[in-house]
């Protein structure tokens, strides 16, 4: 008679926070795209690669949604005056800007972010440790 096995939740939280980062890469750079997006295109690739290519790795990739939700959350700090023109007055100088609604990307944000988490921690990777039962 084979001994029942008892599955456990293994949370490879290492993981988890790399793909975290390989998700934030990617957000910054599609955000970024008509700025800074295009240099740092090449890092977001190379993270995906570096972090893919290692076996037990699919265990975290529930962060890689996380990560994406990273940088709108500061895209909603930068605008967190707005929506509309924004002055500000330094020296004697007035500066304006036009300020995005940053409710938006606080939403996407806490979407994200909360979504990866919560597929992580209920689909996460599982090791089966087998029981121990006295002889007979």
């Amino acid at each position: 008679m084979m001994a029942p096995e008892l599955a456990v939740h293994d949370r490879s939280w290492g993981w988890f926070a790399a793909w975290t980062l390989v998700g934030a890469i990617w957000a910054l750079a599609l955000i970024g795209m008509a700025s800074i997006g295009l240099l740092v295109l090449p890092a977001a690739v190379g993270a995906t690669v570096l972090v893919a290519l290692r076996a037990p790795s699919s265990s975290g990739l529930p962060g890689l949604v996380t990560g994406l939700g990273l940088p709108p959350l500061y895209v909603a700090y930068l605008n967190r005056s707005g929506p509309g023109n924004v002055c500000t007055s330094s020296h004697g100088a007035q500066s304006c800007i036009q300020a995005l609604d940053p409710w938006p990307w606080l939403v996407a944000t806490v979407v994200l972010v909360t979504t990866g988490i919560a597929v992580f921690l209920v689909h996460g990777p599982k090791r089966v440790y087998p029981t121990e039962h006295a002889a007979p």
